[in-house]
């Protein structure tokens, strides 16, 4: 059976995975009461970057969730630095369970992606998304609708490298993965207020990447 594993996170694969597996190995020769231990690791960093199939919705004017975890933010905030306006804001905090895979929330043109380094504050400290290591990704045209829409990635207290596999005039469809945070994070979705969107989830709810969605356009 195959494990389906993301290619952002191979060099941790080969590395820790190496680990583990070899330890396992090892103990289970010489050491059998420490075995589980070792495997117990193994268990870990296979399921830590495991990517799984999803099915995205295609009705028209959906945006998705870009993250597996828990929404702890549904808001209206001022977004000055790429969308200029006042929008809906929905924060997703990622554990370490959580699948680390991100996907596009919807459909558009990447207009700007930057990155900007910063703390690593608990993703789950309201004061994480202003000051953590951070990814910002813009899509135009989000869902054909003329508007943007911006994607934060976020490091947490443990996550130390965040991944950005698409660039700038890229066009993604919804739910296309865009890359990934390694160890615990945050991402943010900020769609602006004028654009006629209805956010349709809130805090608490459980979401998954590229399958849960955050909410329409009218």
């Amino acid at each position: 059976m195959r494990i389906p594993l993301a290619k952002y996170g191979i060099r941790e694969l080969v590395l820790f995975g190496g680990l583990a597996l070899g330890g396992t190995v090892v103990t289970a020769i010489y050491f059998w009461y420490v075995t589980p231990l070792f495997a117990a690791a193994l268990v870990f960093i296979l399921a830590f970057f495991r990517d799984p199939t999803r099915q995205v919705p295609s009705d028209p004017g959906l945006v998705v969730s870009p993250a597996d975890g828990t929404v702890t933010e549904v808001t209206e905030v001022e977004e000055p630095r790429f969308l200029q306006s006042r929008a809906h804001k929905i924060g997703i905090f990622m554990s370490l369970v959580s699948v680390h895979v991100n996907r596009a929330p919807c459909r558009g043109v990447v207009e700007a992606t930057e990155h900007v380094p910063g703390k690593f504050l608990d993703a789950r400290d309201p004061g994480a998304s202003a000051q953590n290591e951070s990814n910002s990704l813009v899509l135009g045209d989000a869902e054909g609708r003329g508007c943007r829409v911006l994607m934060r990635q976020i490091s947490g207290v443990l996550a130390r490298r965040i991944v950005c596999a698409v660039a700038k005039g890229d066009r993604l469809e919804r739910g296309q993965r865009v890359g990934m945070i390694k160890f615990g994070s945050r991402a943010e979705v900020y769609v602006p207020v004028d654009s006629h969107f209805e956010v349709t989830v809130r805090p608490g709810v459980y979401v998954r990447a590229g399958i849960t969605i955050l909410g329409r356009f009218r």
